[in-house]
């Protein structure tokens, strides 16, 4: 389940439908760890009697989400119609990307847009140079927000009482030596990124990898998405990020949020 999920789910009533709830946990079973799935594998990671899961694999193959050998079941590229459907019903992103394109241009570097959900961010458009971590990244990926730049960014429109609850429902967790996980300190670079108005995240998710991210901001003045560029600190370090980058960074986070007015 995502991190995102009440510790209390909700209950069936007018207002909560249960089975399309089933439905959208059985779409999520799917991941790249796990592209094909029997049918006990989906029951078992969804928590699914295997007759309720066969019941929906078999209504989402009916419309044409799922396809299947009689044994493995997998996702089929009409899923990607869902997360178009709120990619095409934000116009913001029609008018990032050339502005993305522009700032890659100039940096050589790659650039990133996302969104926060719960405690994760969720890439919503990305422009690459090439490939500068492990694992590869487009759009609908999630990371955790508490290392990264980009949340950051998106942590710091928080109030504090809920920004301290999601890095508590978080459990932050080394994933470098650099990472950040002490609560206090962490509260206290999320203060930081939200008085300076921007992020700098060295090392903390990936040894060699350094972002820096700044808001993308509505008419009202609250940040709805981030924008990143991201490069290797082996070429990039902190102190060049900060005066090469982060310029033109801030000005591309501008106009795309003045265009939005």
């Amino acid at each position: 389940m995502s991190s995102a999920t009440h510790a209390t789910a909700p209950q069936p009533g007018d207002s909560y439908v249960q089975s399309f709830a089933r439905g959208l946990e059985v779409i999520r079973s799917f991941s790249a760890q796990t592209p094909q799935q029997t049918l006990s594998e989906v029951a078992e990671r969804t928590g699914l009697t295997r007759a309720g899961a066969r019941r929906i694999l078999l209504t989402l193959q009916t419309l044409g989400y799922v396809e299947s050998d009689g044994r493995l079941f997998k996702l089929t590229a009409r899923i990607l119609d869902l997360g178009f459907a709120y990619l095409s019903s934000m116009p913001i992103w029609n008018l990032a990307e050339p502005v993305m394109e522009a700032l890659v241009e100039q940096v050589k570097e790659s650039c990133s847009a996302a969104v926060l959900d719960g405690t994760d961010i969720v890439y919503v458009l990305r422009v690459p140079t090439h490939k500068i971590m492990r694992n590869t990244l487009g759009v609908g990926s999630r990371l955790p927000a508490y290392c990264t730049s980009m949340g950051r960014v998106l942590l710091a429109d928080l109030l504090d009482d809920e920004l301290l609850k999601r890095l508590k429902a978080a459990r932050p967790k080394a994933l470098t030596k650099h990472t950040v996980t002490d609560m206090d300190a962490l509260l206290a670079k999320v203060q930081q990124a939200r008085r300076q108005g921007w992020s700098l995240v060295n090392q903390e998710l990936e040894e060699g990898l350094i972002s820096l991210a700044a808001p993308i901001t509505n008419r009202a003045g609250r940040t709805i998405a981030a924008l990143n560029i991201s490069g290797q600190a082996n070429r990039t370090n902190a102190k060049v990020a900060q005066e090469k980058l982060l310029p033109v960074l801030l000005q591309a986070a501008r106009t795309i949020s003045q265009r939005l007015t």
